[in-house]
């Protein structure tokens, strides 16, 4: 798991072939880019805009990816993230191989990502994660979820 804002993006490029192309989507998103998914380099690489509220804490769902290494990055509002390294996690729904995912029971001390705009964090697929969680209260969050196959 990595935490850090755009502007330090630069820095990771480096760690996988298509994140450079990933983080130059990010720097150059409108604000008005509409829900769904925008290809970046087909099924290698692609964009998942998303607008939601938070939810409480207790809500979360942890997931984690075999294919795919998620790049979340929060375009507006804010949102609490939990992560949890994915050793020792019991599953609760078996994965998915058609949309890469697979849930777990949350761990007994996950650790919080508090983000806001201009901020992002990577998770690898070893990586469980709670996303969309409320920071100090609902808000409405506008948020890019980059898949980039491993």
């Amino acid at each position: 798991m990595i935490a850090g804002t755009l502007a330090q993006s630069s820095r990771y490029a480096s760690l996988s072939p298509r994140f450079g192309a990933a983080f130059e989507f990010l720097r150059n998103l409108p604000a008005d880019l509409p829900p769904g998914r925008h290809d970046i380099a087909g099924d290698d690489c692609f964009a998942l805009v998303q607008a939601y509220t938070t939810k409480p804490l207790a809500e979360g769902k942890f997931e984690a990816h075999r294919n795919y290494i998620d790049i979340q990055f929060v375009q507006s509002g804010r949102e609490t993230l939990l992560w949890s390294p994915l050793t020792g996690l019991a599953e609760t729904k078996p994965y998915d191989s058609e949309k890469d995912y697979a849930l777990f029971a949350a761990p007994a001390n996950p650790t919080p990502l508090r983000l806001r705009a201009g901020e992002f964090t990577i998770f690898y697929p070893e990586d469980a994660h709670a996303p969309c969680l409320e920071l100090d209260g609902p808000c409405a969050v506008r948020k890019v979820v980059i898949k980039v196959r491993v």
